[in-house]
């Protein structure tokens, strides 16, 4: 059976290992498995196809951005917009790694780490926390057979404890992917064009 405290970090790193660091083991943390159209166009757009699954879902950590760090390769972080009010979708410059997603905003404390930059030999994802318990926007699920929603609205309040808290404990200033001077990103977001997304969103 899971238990929450078995371990206290779970490895970071981009497939070719330039960027590296631990992830602290938080609770509460949420799996989901995201289907929606965004998240697919993300991973299309770095031509990362291992990232998703046979109906286009992306497994993703979401945790408090403060439990993140990099302690090796920071500078080869990058980051895109796929509009320009859209999340910052950050990845590896060096072998575009899908790293994770955040708000445009420091003060919400909260990233939802692809599984790419967590996959690991010694330590399994469910072994670190736990199985899936969030399946969303199923509706843009590749096929037919689309998979079941579950856990939307316990997603939810996962999602909003963690937020909650780095917002009024300060720890969204921890946070490695802003500046904790100013709270801007630490790099320039690159906003996709109008054919970029169009092609980043069509499926072969």
């Amino acid at each position: 059976m899971f238990t929450s405290n078995v371990i206290t970090t779970h490895p970071i790193s981009c497939t070719c290992g330039k960027i590296r660091g631990p992830l602290k083991a938080t609770k509460p943390s949420n799996r989901c498995i995201c289907y929606c159209t965004d998240c697919q166009a993300f991973v299309r757009h770095l031509r990362a196809g291992n990232a998703l699954n046979a109906h286009g879902g992306t497994d993703i950590l979401q945790v408090p951005s403060s439990n993140v760090e990099f302690t090796r390769g920071a500078e080869n972080l990058a980051c895109l917009r796929l509009t320009e009010k859209g999340l910052l979708r950050w990845y590896s410059i060096c072998c575009l790694t899908p790293i994770g997603n955040t708000s445009a905003d420091w003060k919400i404390s909260f990233v939802g780490l692809v599984h790419t930059c967590l996959d690991s030999e010694s330590q399994s994802l469910e072994s670190s926390f736990g199985p899936v318990t969030m399946r969303v926007n199923v509706k843009s699920a590749i096929g037919t057979d689309k998979p079941p929603a579950i856990g939307l609205l316990s997603g939810i309040s996962k999602a909003l404890a963690i937020i909650v808290k780095g917002r009024f404990g300060g720890a969204y200033k921890g946070s490695p992917f802003f500046n904790p001077q100013t709270g801007n990103p630490i790099t320039n977001s690159k906003v996709l064009s109008a054919n970029e997304l169009a092609a980043a969103k069509s499926v072969a």
